[in-house]
């Protein structure tokens, strides 16, 4: 199959034919085309506008409150984790320390205990040598 060298040419030169008159006066065209769609945008004081300003202000006002309401919510429950937290660290603190004041004196039992059987050996001791 042979391609046709002309068409070829025709169809990667098809915006270099143009003149130059013909692609300033498609620019100019564009520009207008687009100062018109500035220019049919409502005004400042249209109606419109104005409900659609009260309407967005309004959306605007109840996602603060809501980020507000949240901000709150996030901050009493990182409150109350906070007090729990303190609650049961209290609480295992004064656990620790009954249970060093029961260890201590059940050590200062044992002590006695030992003391008092050692001193009863040394007696026992001394009886014997006299």
């Amino acid at each position: 199959m042979k391609i046709d060298s002309k068409s070829k040419k025709g169809a990667a030169r098809g915006y270099k034919d143009d003149e130059l008159a013909g692609r300033l006066n498609k620019a100019a065209t564009a520009k207008q085309a687009i100062l018109e769609k500035f220019r049919a945008k409502p005004g400042v004081d249209d109606p419109g506008e104005i409900q659609r300003r009260a309407a967005r202000r309004e959306i605007a006002e109840a996602r603060d409150l809501r980020t507000a309401a949240q901000k709150a919510s996030r901050t009493a429950e990182d409150a109350r984790k906070m007090a729990e937290s303190a609650a049961r660290e209290a609480a295992e603190q004064v656990q620790r320390i009954a249970r060093e004041q029961q260890d201590a004196a059940k050590n200062e039992l044992q002590r006695a205990q030992q003391k008092a059987e050692r001193d009863a050996r040394y007696a026992a001791r001394k009886q014997r040598k006299k």
